[in-house]
């Protein structure tokens, strides 16, 4: 089967139920493979804009999974989850340490063993809900040498951020929502499942949502080897094209690969599962543009018209009012430019504001 680039965005957009008008947590696909809960809005506004507009704050549980970053699910997936997001060996606990692997392996110590002797000291320590800042020094304090870096932006000695990040699930802890610094605590009733449930499946999470798809594509969003994704690609993935380019699909999917994109024009936040795809030539294709929108640090938001990138924003809480600013990529015809206020006033009533602005850079 030969896609285009258009076909793939409308079979993700359609996948993640984006523009959806109501769902509930049970059916919001994201949630199987996290919704990343970074930026002013993260995963709430996510959430949102797929019809989950006021989910049951106690029945979603946030936590430190995939790259490190905070992500959203079910909390009566947590055990699965624990298990889904696992390193699935030592070199792939490595990678994902990133420099913290490095004096482990020269002491002898193998990375997924490190990972449990993190977690094992954080369970100890967090018996109430714990201020990041007070869990590391407390943690820096039983634990040896080679889980230790001398920080110099902090001028202090403190254990590696990765280890620390990707301890904390392991070890039973969430974290507190809308707490900066972070603040975690136990999650009560805490067990790992022994396996990953398949809908909560990372590899097959990223073609379900994701795909088409590589093998490079998804270690890339799970930061694991290639090896280890190819050891684990699932069996029904079928191959199609994409402009000419061997992607891969599961076989349940592959006769819904075609069809039109949602209609619609949704402000998409900075981290949304859209924009998270590691193929983003295909999201993107002129590398201008597509370097603006995945800046390192203060990336702005993207503004989807009927399942198309066509511009980027940024917004600005002055007081009880918030301004937004749209950059298009194009031509910006008043049906769209409408479309983008009746969101960004979307937006302000999210944030519990008025819209007192919108520039579209015209």
């Amino acid at each position: 089967m030969d896609l285009t680039r258009r076909d793939v965005l409308a079979f993700r957009a359609r996948a993640q139920q984006l523009g959806r008008d109501a769902g509930s947590l049970e059916d919001t696909a994201v949630l199987d493979l996290g919704v990343q809960d970074t930026g002013t809005d993260g995963a709430a506004w996510a959430l949102a804009l797929r019809g989950l507009p006021d989910p049951p704050a106690d029945e979603l549980v946030l936590l430190w999974t995939l790259r490190g970053a905070p992500h959203a699910y079910r909390r009566a997936d947590v055990g699965g989850v624990a298990a889904a997001t696992a390193p699935f060996s030592d070199a792939d606990a490595a990678k994902r340490m990133f420099d913290a692997a490095r004096p482990l392996k020269a002491a002898g110590t193998p990375a997924l063993a490190g990972l449990d002797t993190v977690a094992a000291r954080m369970r100890e320590i967090v018996d109430r809900p714990t201020v990041k800042g007070e869990l590391s020094t407390r943690l820096t304090a039983v634990l040896e040498e080679p889980y230790l870096r001398n920080c110099v932006p902090c001028g202090a000695v403190h254990a590696y951020e990765q280890p620390f990040r990707l301890a904390a699930l392991r070890a039973g802890l969430e974290l507190e929502p809308g707490t900066s610094p972070p603040v975690l605590r136990p999650i009560p009733g805490f067990a790992p499942a022994g396996t990953a449930p398949e809908h909560l499946d990372v590899v097959r999470g990223y073609l379900r949502l994701l795909g088409p798809a590589t093998p490079a594509h998804v270690a890339g969003y799970v930061d694991a080897p290639l090896k280890e994704v190819k050891a684990h690609w699932p069996t029904d993935a079928v191959e199609v094209r994409v402009d000419g380019e061997r992607r891969w699909v599961l076989a349940e999917d592959a006769d819904r690969l075609t069809g039109e994109a949602p209609g619609g024009t949704l402000l998409l936040g900075s981290h949304d599962l859209f924009l998270q795809a590691r193929d983003r030539a295909t999201i993107v294709p002129d590398a201008a543009r597509a370097k603006e929108l995945w800046r390192i640090i203060g990336r702005p938001g993207a503004v989807l018209a009927d399942g198309d990138v066509v511009g980027s924003w940024r917004a600005r809480k002055a007081g009880t009012s918030l301004d937004l600013t749209m950059e298009p990529f194009g031509p910006l015809p008043s049906r769209l430019r409408a479309a983008v206020e009746a969101q960004a006033e979307r937006l302000a009533d999210h944030r519990g504001l008025t819209l007192r602005s919108l520039s579209t850079g015209d």
